[in-house]
């Protein structure tokens, strides 16, 4: 993303695109990383097959997470997305604590969707976000990544131990070198508070995206960030 962010101040937009590399950790630090740039920022990778097809039985595709990014003085808005109704990590953590999902989150080895977190994880048939809409974007992605950089796709990445081998794209906008700037801020406030000031439930809230994490920083920032006990021991047993 630095990479990226570089190119677009000298030339409007920044492409850099990677093969044969491991997992991102968390991939929406890259967008927050464009927007302390000031810039656009759109980045996404596949994964190893982790996740069924639209009415198949295996996995076959990979839970390929896509960040979108777009800076603003007051509110910039950060898309940190997996391909999966449930992030795997999200998914993790509800197993942990013993807690079923809140919504069917994947699909039983019969075929039957479920809330329960461990069968998901354990078969790696999580339930694609919008159905057969989140299969397809999760496929085009794998091949966008898979051209533009020329390495493996989800099919080819090594599963049987760490993930690595990947494909990952990082593309970026320069507002300031693409004139942008005069309307950019008006333009994305106007699109918040349209969508803030939306009706709403009885005891709902709207959010946009990357509303909450400024929120869950500024308190982890003060207090602490929260682990479960699990992790901490696990934490506690490396620094042993």
């Amino acid at each position: 993303m630095d990479r990226a962010i570089s190119l677009s101040k000298e030339f409007g937009i920044g492409c850099v695109a990677l093969a044969q590399t491991n997992h991102w950790m968390r991939g929406g630090n890259f967008g927050w990383q464009a927007i302390e740039a000031g810039c656009i920022g759109i980045c996404f990778t596949n994964t190893k097959p982790n996740m069924p097809t639209w009415g198949g039985s295996e996995p076959i595709i990979g839970n390929n997470p896509l960040v979108i990014a777009i800076p603003g003085k007051q509110s910039p808005v950060v898309l940190d997305m997996a391909m999966s109704q449930f992030a795997y990590g999200q998914m993790s953590l509800y197993a942990q604590k013993g807690q079923e999902l809140p919504f069917e989150g994947g699909f039983d080895l019969t075929g039957n969707l479920t809330k329960d977190p461990k069968v998901i994880l354990e078969n790696h048939l999580a339930l694609p976000m919008g159905l057969w809409k989140g299969a397809g974007l999760s496929l085009v992605l794998d091949l966008l990544a898979t051209v533009l950089s020329g390495g493996n796709s989800t099919h080819e990445v090594d599963h049987n131990g760490d993930e690595y081998g990947l494909s990952q794209v990082f593309l970026c906008f320069d507002p300031v070198k693409l004139e942008l700037m005069d309307w950019i801020e008006s333009k994305t406030e106007s699109v918040l508070n349209n969508l803030k000031n939306s009706a709403v439930f009885e005891g709902e809230g709207v959010r946009f995206p990357g509303e909450k994490v400024l929120e869950t920083r500024a308190k982890n920032l003060k207090n602490g960030v929260p682990l479960t006990e699990s992790t901490w021991k696990k934490i506690l047993k490396q620094l042993e």
